[in-house]
């Protein structure tokens, strides 16, 4: 059963919206259009979804990355969500920032040497920074996620991460 989308209206304050409404999204977040009183509007935006990133559509498949730009709190991180079709190449390509990558559907080969001369295999992915690396959608659709940090996350430890 869908649900009313929240109007900016409690204990006899406030009034309907009359203006354009995206019903579904005001559903996901009531909040921001009936925050508690104690809310003076000076807490950041702390969430943030691919569903508002700008889709990059490629010849064999899709990225979308959420940076700064859709999410100003995110000063030290940032997240992408793809997708390769079989035989889809990601093409080489390094980072100023770590990288944590996993994958949530498919097989893909992942081209990647660290600087211990390491191959990197699995279904989650660490690259230190400026390590380039490509992937290659196998014999299945690839679906993953990958996030780039400068400061947080490179201070935890990999073993955490992948978890």
């Amino acid at each position: 059963m869908a649900k009313d989308p929240p109007e900016p209206k409690r204990d006899g304050k406030g009034a309907h919206i009359s203006g354009s409404r995206k019903p579904a999204r005001e559903v996901q977040e009531p909040f921001t259009i009936r925050p508690p009183e104690t809310d003076h509007g000076s807490m950041p935006n702390l969430k943030g979804s691919f569903a508002d990133s700008h889709v990059r559509i490629e010849k064999s498949g899709w990225t979308r990355e959420t940076t700064i730009r859709e999410l100003p709190i995110a000063k030290d991180v940032s997240g992408v969500n793809m997708r390769l079709e079989a035989g889809g190449v990601c093409e080489l390509h390094w980072h100023k920032q770590a990288e944590r990558s996993y994958m949530l559907r498919g097989k893909a080969r992942i081209t990647a040497v660290d600087e211990a001369g390491s191959n990197i295999r699995g279904r989650c992915f660490y690259f230190s920074a400026g390590i380039p690396h490509s992937i290659q959608g196998l014999n299945s659709d690839v679906k993953g996620a990958s996030f780039c940090s400068s400061s947080t996350m490179v201070r935890s430890r990999k073993k955490t991460l992948s978890y």
